[in-house]
Formats: C-alpha cells, structure tokens, sequence
C-alpha cells in the first residue's frame, strides 16, 4: 500500500502562493540543510542558515527565506518521491525543526480531555472504556467544549465535582487556569514526512495524535505552523499520569512535517485558528479505515495563549520551540472488537493533512523496529564543522 495516491498531495493546496520552508537529509554532505520551496525546485539556503532554527529567530522570517541566495537545488518532485517511498538512497525531506525544543500541550479539546478521563479510569484498560464513556457523558454532559478554561463557570464545576469525588487531574489543565504543556521528545528527535514512526513494543492500546505544531521564537512569536503527530501509548498514560514521559517519548513517536508555513500576507494566526484537520488510518493487514475532520475553532485555549504559556520570564528557550497544540479528537472507532476502540496495528499508514499546511503521511512500526535515532546535537556539530558551516550558526 502505497503511502500517497500522488506526491503532490503532500503539498498546501495554495503552495504556489505559500511560504514554505524545511530540512532535506543530503547524502553527500552526510547531514540536513535548510531548504526553501521555490516552484518545483527545493533551493539549498544552509549557507545563510545552517540550521532553521537561525531561520526562525532572524528579525524577518519571510524576508530571509525569501532573498537566501541558493547554493544549488533539487528537484522537489524527486526529494517527495524518495521520502515517500521508503526505500531511496537518495535526498529526503527530515522534520522540518532542528533546534526547536518539542513542546506539546494537552487536553486542549473537549473530545481529548474525556478520552483522557476514561483512560484514568480504567487503568489503561480498553475493554472499560466503551462504559466508561457512557457514564462519563451522564455525569459531565457532551458539551466540554462550551466551558472556557479558568472562568467563573470552570471552577463552579471544579468545586461540583471535588464535592462529589469526581475531580481529576485531567480536569485540572482541561479546565483549570494552566494548560498542560510537557516537552515530547528531545531535540532533534522528530521525524519527517515519509518516516516511520514508532510505538513501543509494550503498548496494546494506542493511538495517532493529529496536531496542528507552532514554531514559537525564543521571544515567543509564532512564526508559522506545520502539522505533528504525538503519537501516545494510552494503556501507559492510563495506568498512571506520571508516566507520561513512557507514554510519549519513544524512538520515532514525535513527527513534524511536511513543511512550516511560515506566516505572511496570504497565511495569518487566524487561517490557523479556523484550519481543519483531517486524520486518516488505513490499515496494511486487517484493510481498516478510519477518516475523520476536526477544525481548530473547537480548540478550549488559543494558540497565542498557550505559545504565551509556554515561552515567557518563567522560562526561556534560546533556539525556540515547536508547540504541538493538543489533538482535536481521540480515535474511539472499534477495530479489534465492538467496544474495544482503536489502536495501531504494524504497517498503518497515518494520514494527518489540512488545505494550508499539506499532508504529514507515516507508516506504524514498534519503536524498537523503527531507524535508530543516532543523529544528535553532537553529530549536528559536527557535521556542521566538517562543511565548514560551525561558525555561521547563530550569526
């Protein structure tokens, strides 16, 4: 099963008037480059920017990307078909950070923070959480969504809920005045468009998590958006909520990509607060399907607050980060038996796209399976050094 229908649906539907930036693995020099799209060419700009996250700290994103001379180019049209077919030698497209720290915020939707709540409740066990659900909706109602974060009516149902035992943590950031906002993976970490992406061995019950990720400068400006999938182990988070960081950070479970679409005339903040989401899941060896849109307005913290949240006097990050925004639903469509809700089966080729932004498209190993992550800061260094580009970073 092939990861596309045609590579061009990788693309932003309006990519001819996008500004889209993004990393290339070039075999020659043994290391990524910052690349910015330019037609159908990917024209190479590591001379001005040897690493994207100089790109998105400079005083003017847009004009950079857009007056970086070219060392040379690739065809965007090969750099596409070598990253989605798993199999080439040839250059292809990485995550489309560097130095960004990988930053994820939680139970930002209604849909995600009663997910949340079953998983709690049953211990990370999926056979409880077709009941759960139902009992659940009784006593909090559907409509989650309608109740602002921190406001007079949030703590009215905190203080309801404390009276009746029924408060939990998972209401605490989804409806309190924090957002939960945790570091996924460590820098470097993510993968790109085409990429496995892994879940550990140990997980029976799991899931994608489509997102819309924000690239925050380290004066907490967004700068422009690209779509992640933090994938989740919800047995694990279920058992405990301290064990997060198991649940979320395993080899290959962050990726990013296609591109970042850097914000300018023709994409602002508010085409990312109206975008729509879509997840698709197609299954290699059972031939499931699952297809579902979600749209950004239903989000319970807008995207400036939680960037705000995050990056502020409280606590810097020097080279920016990327903020996963929270996922817009929980997939619950049964495919290991009625009442069983989903989870990954190896080879399911994950779909997360949205008009504006592109496709993000993986296929599901286990994280023990997938490529190794043996590409770190030190080995960024170096490489860097070895091509005589050290000395440009940061300038």
């Amino acid at each position: 099963m092939h990861l596309v229908n045609n590579n061009n649906d990788v693309l932003p539907a309006d990519a001819d008037v996008a500004t889209l930036v993004g990393r290339v693995f070039d075999p020659e020099a043994g290391g990524p480059c910052v690349v910015a799209v330019r037609g159908r060419r990917l024209e190479d700009i590591t001379e001005s920017f040897p690493s994207i996250a100089d790109l998105f700290e400079s005083s003017d994103p847009v004009s950079s990307v857009r007056s970086a001379p070219s060392s040379r180019s690739w065809s965007l049209d090969e750099v596409l078909q070598n990253s989605l077919s798993e199999d080439s030698a040839g250059p292809y497209l990485l995550a489309p950070v560097d130095l960004s720290v990988l930053k994820a915020a939680g139970v930002t939707f209604a849909a995600s923070l009663m997910e949340r709540l079953i998983e709690e409740r049953a211990a990370g066990d999926p056979t409880k959480a077709d009941q759960l659900r139902g009992e659940l909706e009784a006593i909090l109602g559907s409509d989650l969504g309608s109740i602002v974060p921190g406001s007079t009516e949030a703590a009215l149902l905190k203080a309801d809920l404390q009276k009746r035992g029924l408060w939990s943590q998972y209401l605490e950031v989804g409806l309190g005045p924090d957002p939960e906002v945790f570091t996924k993976a460590p820098v470097l970490s993510a993968v790109g468009c085409g990429q496995q992406i892994g879940v550990a061995a140990v997980s029976s019950w799991n899931n994608p998590e489509p997102e819309v990720a924000l690239v925050v400068t380290s004066a907490g400006r967004i700068v422009g958006a690209t779509l992640g999938n933090d994938v989740n182990l919800r047995d694990v988070e279920g058992r405990s909520a301290l064990l997060l960081p198991k649940a979320k950070d395993n080899n290959a479970s962050a990726a990013a990509g296609p591109f970042v679409r850097l914000l300018d005339e023709n994409f602002t903040l508010d085409d990312i607060r109206n975008s729509e989401v879509r997840l698709e899941v197609l299954g290699e060896d059972d031939g499931f399907v699952m297809d579902g849109v979600s749209r950004m307005d239903q989000i319970s913290r807008d995207p400036a607050d939680l960037a705000a949240y995050t990056v502020g006097d409280a606590h810097q990050y020097p080279d920016g980060i990327l903020l996963y925004t929270g996922t817009l639903f929980s997939p619950t469509q049964d495919r290991e038996g009625q009442g069983l809700g989903f989870t990954h089966h190896l080879g399911d080729i994950v779909r997360i796209s949205s008009p504006r932004l592109g496709m993000l498209v993986n296929r599901v190993n286990e994280s023990e399976k997938a490529p190794r992550w043996e590409f770190g800061l030190r080995g960024f260094i170096r490489n860097l050094h070895q091509r005589g580009l050290v000395g440009k970073v940061g300038a």
